[in-house]
């Protein structure tokens, strides 16, 4: 599935989530490529019961653990890690309660812009709140990244 798919596929589920990855870079017009979704999801207890019920029925797996070893995607299990690093039949998803730099969902929510891309609808980190996550995170590929969220911002501000 795509990450477009997966996006869908989190709509159908209806949960609540802002993308906060490599995907919102490419909706602002990054050149990167990313093959995994990362999100913020609301902590709120129905929405994390279907968060926890979309990735149940795509399989996600903990990244990085061999198959096999006991997992349970469940509410329980989502609720007590902040970040989980999943591999799903759907593709690669990362969850995040709480985006460094910008703070939990209601925060991210405040930050975000829509995107209406086709036939999917969603919202993703505006390039002030993701240069800040990308910073606050740290890793080098984060840091890497900046220059051109930075002359993106540059170039969105002169329209606006």
């Amino acid at each position: 599935m795509s990450l477009l798919g997966m996006i869908a596929g989190l709509n159908r589920g209806r949960v609540n989530f802002v993308v906060i990855g490599g995907l919102a870079a490419r909706a602002h017009g990054s050149t990167r490529i990313t093959e995994d979704l990362d999100v913020c999801y609301d902590r709120e207890k129905g929405n994390v019961r279907r968060v926890a019920r979309v990735l149940a029925r795509w399989r996600a797996y903990p990244r990085g653990i061999e198959r096999g070893l006991p997992f349970v995607m469940d509410e329980r299990t989502l609720a007590a890690a902040p970040v989980m690093t999943l591999t799903s039949d759907e593709g690669d998803i990362d969850v995040f309660d709480t985006v460094p730099g910008v703070g939990g969902y209601a925060e991210a929510l405040s930050s975000s812009l829509a995107i209406d891309a086709g036939d999917v609808a969603f919202r993703v980190l505006d390039l002030p709140a993701l240069i800040a996550a990308k910073r606050a995170a740290g890793r080098r590929r984060d840091l890497d990244h900046l220059p051109e969220l930075e002359a993106l911002l540059e170039v969105w501000g002169r329209r606006s």
